[in-house]
């Protein structure tokens, strides 16, 4: 299918942009949160933000399995408002850095206030996996890639991989 959205690799400069807040809650939000999903779903993710499918906008999904009700919440123009002092560290991924994982220090518990696609102001708090998810993706609205707050000594020893990734981001 030619309408779906294709996932950016790292070294594609839209991954570095601060993305631009969403002001119209309409059909084509919509339109993108379901490609998204799609894209995710497609590439076996549990998270995406709108630059990783090249739209410099504040939205992100994230994969919400809480409550034994698996879903995809759509966050809009997100904020963290809380973060906790303890953190933990967790195997990370990306899609746009496919092949690539490293054990990432984050903050446990996150509290984040967004707009869903009606563009109706909510909050959420949680210390599990969807905190973790939702701080990863809201790092790429700030053009911020798990990459970054690896050591130097374990971006060194990823430096290969990287530098693939962004060979194949130029050919694309």
């Amino acid at each position: 299918m030619s309408d779906e959205l294709e996932i950016y690799l790292y070294g594609s400069e839209i991954l570095r942009t601060r993305c631009d807040p969403v002001d119209s809650f309409d059909d084509s939000l919509r339109e993108l949160y379901e490609g998204m999903v799609r894209a995710m779903n497609r590439e076996e993710g549990i998270g995406l933000a709108a630059p990783q499918v090249g739209r410099a906008l504040r939205l992100l999904i994230a994969r919400d399995e809480r409550d034994g009700w698996p879903r995809v919440l759509p966050l809009v123009n997100p904020e963290l408002i809380f973060l906790s002092r303890e953190r933990g560290g967790l195997e990370e991924g990306c899609l746009s850095l496919p092949g690539i994982t490293a054990e990432v220090q984050r903050p446990v518990r996150v509290k984040v206030r967004y707009q869903d696609l009606e563009g109706k102001e909510q909050e959420l708090e949680d210390d599990g996996l969807l905190a973790r998810i939702i701080q990863h993706e809201h790092d790429h609205l700030e053009g911020i890639l798990f990459v970054d707050h690896l050591s130097l000594i374990k971006r060194k020893l990823l430096s290969k991989k990287l530098k693939a990734l962004q060979q194949r981001a130029r050919e694309v």
